[in-house]
C-alpha cells in the first residue's frame, strides 16, 4: 500500500516513471508538502509566495479554515448523489448565485469545472437558437472539451485535430497594442469591433448561435475591454439573435473587485458561467441562465446529465465561498487592494525598460514585459527568466506567451492577501526585473 502523503528517497524519478504530462510544458520544479494562505511550502522546506492563486482559483487562501470546516462538517452528511436527486446545499448555493446575478439571471446550474459549464452554455445555447455558429475572441481560453476548445485560440489550437464546426473569431480589444485607429491617432474599438462583425457575417453560412467571451480577457494577457465595449458587443449579438456567453471563470466572485466583472460595465449576459473563483480550489461550476432561456432549453430536451452534476459536497463549499465574500465585504476590499498592487506594477512600468504595460481591475493584474519601450518586441526568453528568478526568490508567477504580444505576468493572489505580501511580492518582482535589465544592459542576456 501507498499512502497520499508518503514520501519517496527519489521523486522525480517517481515523476519520470509514473506521471503523465498534459501542458505542454515541464512542471514546476519542486514538489508541494502543503499550502496555507498565500504560501506553498515545498517537500525541500522551501516557501513560496503565491501570486496566482493556485490555477487562479483559490481566493480565499489555502486551507481556508472555514472552507475545511465545511468540508469536514459536509461529508459526514452528504457527499455524493445519484444525478437526478436535490439537496439544500445546491439548492442554496443556486439560490445564493441568483441573489447576486441582477434581475434576470435567476436559473443556476451546478457543475464542476470550466470547461465542462462553457460546454453546457454553448450547447444550451445552440439548442435554444437551433444554430450552430459561435463567435469568440482571436486571443480566448475558454476549455478543452469539443466545443470550449473550439473556441479556444489563444493556445494549443495547432494540434491538428478537428474543431467543432462553425468556429468564428473576433478580434480581441487590445488597449496596449491597437490596430485600429480614429482620425486623432487613437484606438478605435468601435472600428474593430465594426470589422470583426463584417469578416463573421462574411464567413457565418446563417446560423450565428452564440458569442462567448471573458469580460476580461485573462488566458489572452489580461485584457480589459474598454469602457462601452461590452455593451457595443452585446449589440451585435442582439442584432443577430445570438446569445452572449459571459466566461466568469477567473473574474467572478470578488476578483475584479464586483460580484461579477460584467456588473462593472452594467451589461448582463444571456447565460453566465462560474467555475475557478465559485470553489475557491475546489472542482465547482456554475451555468447561470434566464427563466426564458431554461425553459425553452428544458422543452427542447437540454440534456447535460453528468456524475457530479449538483454534488452536495463542492455546493456547500461554494455557499461557504459567497457567505465568506458577503461577510468580510471582499468586493471593496479587493478593489482596495488591487488599486494599490495597480500602482506597485505601475512604478515598475515607470523604471524599467523592459516592463511595457501594466494593466488589470481588482486582483486581476497583468504586467507585459517586452525587449524594449522604444519598439515594444516581445521576448519570451525575457519573461521566462523573470519568472525564474522570482521562483528562486520565492515567488510564484505565471506568464502567458502569445504570438503578436509580449510575455504577460498574471498575477492574482488570493482575496486574502495582506498589503504586507503584497509588498513583499512586489519586492522580488521588481528585485528580479532589475537583475534582468541589468543583465541585459551588460549583454549577458
Amino acid at each position: 500500500m501507498i499512502e497520499a502523503f508518503e514520501k519517496s528517497q527519489g521523486p522525480w524519478a517517481d515523476v519520470e516513471k509514473y506521471v503523465g504530462r498534459y501542458a505542454g510544458m515541464d512542471f514546476s520544479p519542486d514538489i508541494i508538502d502543503h499550502a496555507k494562505g498565500t504560501y506553498l511550502f515545498t517537500e525541500s522546506g522551501e516557501k513560496i509566495l503565491d501570486f496566482t492563486s493556485g490555477q487562479m482559483s483559490s481566493t480565499l487562501g489555502h486551507s481556508n479554515p472555514e472552507i475545511v470546516t465545511t468540508l469536514q462538517q459536509t461529508v459526514q452528511r452528504l457527499d455524493h448523489l445519484y444525478s437526478g436527486m436535490l439537496s439544500r446545499p445546491n439548492i442554496n448555493l443556486s439560490k445564493n448565485i441568483a441573489s447576486k446575478t441582477g434581475e434576470n439571471l435567476k436559473k443556476v446550474i451546478p457543475l464542476s469545472t470550466g470547461s465542462e459549464v462553457n460546454e453546457a452554455a454553448l450547447r444550451m445555447a445552440k439548442l435554444v437558437t437551433g444554430k450552430f455558429e459561435v463567435v469568440s475572441f482571436n486571443k480566448s481560453w475558454h476549455g478543452v472539451t469539443q466545443a470550449s476548445a473550439g473556441a479556444t485560440y489563444a493556445s494549443a489550437r495547432k494540434s491538428g485535430a478537428p474543431t467543432s464546426p462553425g468556429q468564428l473569431s473576433i478580434p480581441t480589444p487590445y488597449t496596449y497594442r491597437p490596430n485600429f485607429f480614429n482620425s486623432e491617432g487613437e484606438y478605435d474599438w468601435h472600428k474593430e469591433l465594426d470589422y470583426g462583425f463584417e469578416m463573421v457575417d462574411a464567413q457565418s453560412v446563417g446560423s450565428l448561435a452564440a458569442c462567448i467571451v471573458e469580460p476580461i480577457v485573462s488566458g489572452g494577457g489580461i485584457l480589459v475591454p474598454p469602457k462601452g465595449y461590452l455593451a457595443a458587443l452585446k449589440e451585435k449579438c442582439r442584432e443577430r439573435g445570438m446569445l452572449l456567453i459571459f466566461d466568469e471563470a477567473q473574474t467572478s466572485l470578488g476578483r475584479t473587485g464586483e460580484w461579477f466583472a460584467y456588473q462593472y460595465d452594467d451589461v448582463e449576459p444571456d447565460i453566465l458561467t462560474l467555475s475557478k473563483t465559485l470553489g475557491s480550489g475546489l472542482p465547482l461550476a456554475a451555468l447561470v441562465t434566464t427563466d426564458k432561456i431554461e425553459k425553452k432549453a428544458h422543452e427542447k430536451g437540454f440534456l447535460f446529465y453528468t456524475s457530479h452534476v449538483n454534488d452536495p459536497l463542492v455546493a456547500a463549499v461554494g455557499c461557504t465561498v459567497m457567505n465568506i465574500i458577503e461577510r468580510d465585504n471582499l468586493c471593496q476590499v479587493t478593489k482596495e487592494k488591487g488599486n494599490y498592487l495597480h500602482d506597485g506594477l505601475q512604478k515598475l512600468v515607470d523604471e524599467y525598460d523592459i516592463v511595457g504595460d501594466a494593466r488589470g481591475r481588482g486582483l486581476l493584474q497583468g504586467l507585459e514585459i517586452i525587449k524594449s519601450k522604444s519598439n515594444k518586441e516581445r521576448s519570451e526568453f525575457i519573461g521566462d527568466e523573470i519568472t525564474k528568478r522570482c521562483y528562486k526568490l520565492g515567488l510564484h508567477m505565471n506568464i502567458v506567451n502569445l504570438p503578436g504580444m509580449g510575455g504577460v505576468f498574471r498575477i492574482a493572489p488570493p482575496l486574502t492577501v495582506s498589503y504586507e505580501e503584497l509588498d513583499s511580492g512586489l519586492a522580488i518582482l521588481e528585485q528580479s526585473i532589475k537583475s534582468v535589465q541589468n543583465d541585459i544592459n551588460l549583454g549577458n542576456l
